[in-house]
């Protein structure tokens, strides 16, 4: 099951949870003063609401006293504009309220954004190997939504509207008399109940919804990210179907939730219909026996009509609230899942000398990702300072997985089920210095060179993001790079489309050599970095790569032999085994695996024999 499939498991069982607040709760504190001024608001705003009823009534009883005349029409005239100051207040209040409290719900929406979006960063590859990047991306989309929707509905609309209602039912209680008071309570009991047993009900039809949301939106990024395999299988029908699958069982859901939608507002509207015609009943027969006044049966009508307006949206806002907070509480899980790759509480930098580069050592490493199957035994080799080495092998020998071991995805120094051995750099072990500091010593071209959506220069700059356009451009000419975008229209500015796909693999892996040479790393790490090349430029591009790895620490993982024949020395994996090591013509001269690899590569390219070595 994927990170995304367990959080989404995680939401369908959720239940109103107020943990939430708790962690939403540190964002906020950093506005306390704006917290107290925005419920200060609330309070004039809720205060002019329940004003603007009793100044009615006293408009209508004073209407209904006696004909009025001269001095006497002041008063009437007063209240009618009293009461149009407490609705104006109201609104006004209201706006206020929202306005001063707004920025302190986008600022803890955008600190929780960045503070998830930085954590995602920090995870180690298992995680985004089983990701679903379109799930994930609105999974955490709904989350920071959530925030805002929960902030402006629940704190500044269904808790003061419930502090509305007793206020009420205390008011016509003291009043009125305890019938009035209990047709108020019981109707708001009915309602409630009634609107959270059928919100409960008709969620499952809005989780699945969702759900079928994410999966259909996962769909679509994944088809669109690849796009060329689509294309090379013309399955273009095969993924619009499998996206129709998703959105036919979206369209479903949602179909039973607005028929379950439709249940729930009549079911509302049944029961604020039968408490309005009970209250009118009772206030008409008070006021045709006496003890009630045409200006208190306007009273209670208003009052009932304040009420059950915002009352009537109760069914959506807590089922959105329910959502928000699962899609909150989601989001935060995000923040619960812990790294297996951390650095050590008492890490350091890793520190390089100035003149000189670095040695890389792998000592006794045993590693595996899963399962049974071991990738890597006892591997143990040192690269000395300034030495060029390669690493050849068949596929799955285990080649890749010491890159990844030297970047620090993986940590081999974690003794569990059989992992052990440490990975060395200058004489200092990676797993006790900062990640931060490891990585930012190495350099790589990999194999499929992944570009962002923008600028070539902005791509290559991406290698060192304070570089100036001069650097760049040279880091073009050592990639031989420049003549490339001296032909092109835009030149640096062209973009590069998603993933690259306007530029050409060997486009894109030189784009990739100058983001590295940029980078200037005092080891250089270039697994299959010209696969994707023609001879010709491969030519181009290896003599630029030998003076680059001058004055440099360089490990090669190589397919082709041919590009690391001129390695101070060759390593051979063999099922996660070094089985021989030495230069070129050794090796050759050993009649082992590695020349069973030349010999067969010799057979692809007759060329090869006549090379000179």
């Amino acid at each position: 099951m994927s990170p995304h499939d367990k959080l989404v498991s995680n939401t369908e069982s959720a239940r109103l949870n107020w943990r939430v607040f708790a962690l939403i709760w540190p964002h906020l504190m950093g506005y306390r003063a704006r917290i107290a001024v925005a419920f200060l608001c609330l309070l004039a705003a809720k205060g002019a609401n329940i004003a603007g009823p009793f100044v009615l009534k006293y408009i209508v009883d004073t209407l209904d006293a006696k004909p009025l005349a001269g001095a006497t029409v002041i008063v009437p005239l007063a209240l009618i504009v009293a009461y149009g100051l407490a609705r104006f207040a109201n609104t006004l209040f209201a706006e206020l309220r929202d306005t001063v409290f707004g920025r302190v719900t986008e600022r803890a929406m955008r600190r929780v954004g960045l503070q998830v979006f930085e954590h995602l960063h920090s995870l180690d590859l298992d995680f985004h190997l089983d990701r679903r990047t379109g799930g994930l991306a609105r999974d955490i989309e709904r989350g920071i939504t959530g925030i805002g929707f929960l902030m402006r509905f629940f704190v500044f609309n269904i808790a003061p509207t419930f502090i509305e209602i007793f206020l009420v039912i205390a008011l016509l209680l003291y009043n009125y008399g305890a019938g009035f008071a209990v047709i108020t309570l019981l109707a708001i009991i009915a309602y409630v109940a009634f609107s959270v047993i059928a919100t409960e009900w008709r969620t499952r039809f809005v989780r699945q919804a969702a759900l079928a949301d994410s999966t259909s939106n996962t769909r679509a990024v994944d088809s669109l990210l690849n796009y060329e395999t689509v294309k090379y299988f013309t399955n273009e029908a095969f993924e619009a179907q499998r996206y129709d699958a998703n959105l036919a069982d979206w369209e479903e859901a949602r179909q039973k939730n607005r028929l379950s939608l439709f249940a729930l507002n009549s079911g509302q509207a049944l029961i604020v219909a039968s408490a309005m015609t009970a209250m009118l009943l009772l206030a008409a027969s008070k006021v045709a026996a006496g003890s009630m006044s045409l200006g208190d049966f306007v009273l209670v009508n208003a009052f009932m009509l304040q009420l059950f307006l915002p009352l009537n949206f109760l069914g959506f806002v807590y089922r959105e609230i329910k959502g928000s907070m699962a899609n909150i509480e989601q989001m935060f899980d995000l923040l619960e899942i812990r790294p297996n790759i951390v650095d050590a509480a008492d890490a350091t930098e890793l520190k390089l000398e100035q003149q000189r580069p670095p040695s890389v050592e792998f000592r006794q490493v045993s590693f595996h990702y899963s399962g049974d199957r071991e990738i890597l035994r006892n591997i143990s080799f040192t690269i000395n300072s300034g030495e060029k080495v390669a690493v050849v092998g068949h596929s799955g020998a285990g080649k890749s997985t010491l890159v990844k071991l030297l970047f620090r995805f993986y940590d081999p120094s974690v003794a569990n089920d059989g992992q052990q051995g440490q990975v060395l750099i200058n004489g200092q072990d990676i797993a006790q210095c900062t990640q931060a500091s490891v990585r930012r010593s190495i350099g790589i071209v990999p194999q499929e060179a992944v570009l962002f959506n923008d600028s070539i220069l902005e791509n290559i700059r991406y290698g060192r993001v304070d570089a100036s356009d001069a650097e760049v451009a040279d880091a073009c000419r050592l990639a031989h790079l420049d003549q490339f975008i001296a032909s092109l229209p835009d030149g640096m500015n062209t973009r590069v489309g998603e993933r690259g796909l306007k530029l050409s693999g060997g486009e894109k892996q030189r784009v990739a050599i100058a983001r590295t040479i940029l980078k200037n790393a005092a080891v250089l790490v270039f697994d299959e970095a010209t696969s994707s090349l023609d001879s010709r430029s491969e030519q181009a591009i290896m003599t630029a790569l030998r003076e680059l790895q001058r004055g440099h620490t360089s490990l090669t993982i190589a397919h082709r032999l041919s590009t690391i024949v001129d390695s101070d020395r060759i390593l051979v994996l063999d099922q996660g085994q070094l089985r021989e090591q030495g230069q070129h013509q050794e090796l050759l001269a050993l009649n082992g695996r590695y020349a069973e690899l030349w010999r067969a590569q010799e057979r692809e390219d007759p060329k090869l024999s006549k090379r000179k070595v």
